[in-house]
């Protein structure tokens, strides 16, 4: 193709640009318009509870999806290794998402309980100690560093404000609520269950007592992967099979 003169004329070659970033820019954008659309309502999905958010922060905190993405992959050896697919559903409450490209540690997205959290509490005090060809640092002092959550009720407000159904009593009774996840003899599960139906209620980290960060890590972990049935997903939408 001949396009010499348009290189050489500045307005025709500026007008070229205008339309080719008006295209490129209708072609990334509009989609968004209709994201609601493309996220298909699954069964189970649910906000954090206000232990797993914590949880949450400290991850990002520390930088973890540095080294450990949280998507599978449509690949076969993904799919083998990792198990279902990543939906949109299972990051619709992540602000921002975790999926990640860098891979110096395993997929995380499917993590939640596939080890104990005896195990997760080695892993994170020492990592070469359960898995010798590690080469994460340790994070001991997220076992002898108690968990600040005074801020847990604006944590919520502040993610309802960018689209987390939080509602009102969850919010009220974020503080009662983390408290109670990490506390299976306290006496707000009952209320604590009616929010947030089958979460995790037990002592992550071993020590009970008090509440530390890598209790609040630990509920994060476990519960990644685990809010899908793939059984019931699979027989009831077999077009997601094609």
């Amino acid at each position: 193709m001949n396009h010499g003169w348009l290189e050489k004329n500045s307005i025709f070659m500026l007008i070229g640009i205008i339309l080719v970033i008006a295209v490129g820019g209708a072609v990334e954008i509009a989609p968004l318009f209709w994201v609601n659309g493309t996220v298909e309502k699954i069964d189970g999905m649910r906000p954090y509870t206000p232990l797993e958010l914590k949880g949450r922060n400290i991850y990002v905190r520390e930088g973890c999806y540095v080294c450990h993405s949280q998507q599978v992959r449509t690949l076969r050896d993904e799919v083998e290794r990792y198990g279902h697919y990543s939906l949109a559903a299972e990051s619709m409450y992540d602000h921002p998402f975790q999926w990640g490209s860098e891979r110096t540690g395993p997929d995380l997205a499917r993590v939640g309980g596939k080890y104990s959290d005896e195990w997760h509490r080695a892993h994170l005090i020492d990592p070469r100690s359960v898995v010798p060809e590690s080469i994460m640092p340790p994070y001991r002092f997220l076992f002898t560093k108690t968990l600040d959550y005074r801020d847990v009720r604006q944590m919520l407000t502040a993610n309802r404000m960018v689209g987390v159904p939080y509602s009102d009593a969850q919010i009220a009774a974020a503080k009662e609520d983390l408290e109670a996840q990490a506390d299976p003899n306290s006496e707000t599960q009952d209320d604590f269950r009616k929010r947030y139906g089958k979460a995790e209620v037990r002592d992550f980290d071993g020590e009970p007592g008090r509440i530390t960060e890598g209790d609040a890590l630990i509920a994060y972990m476990q519960m990644l992967g685990t809010l899908v049935d793939f059984k019931t997903y699979r027989a009831n939408a077999p077009e997601h099979r094609r």
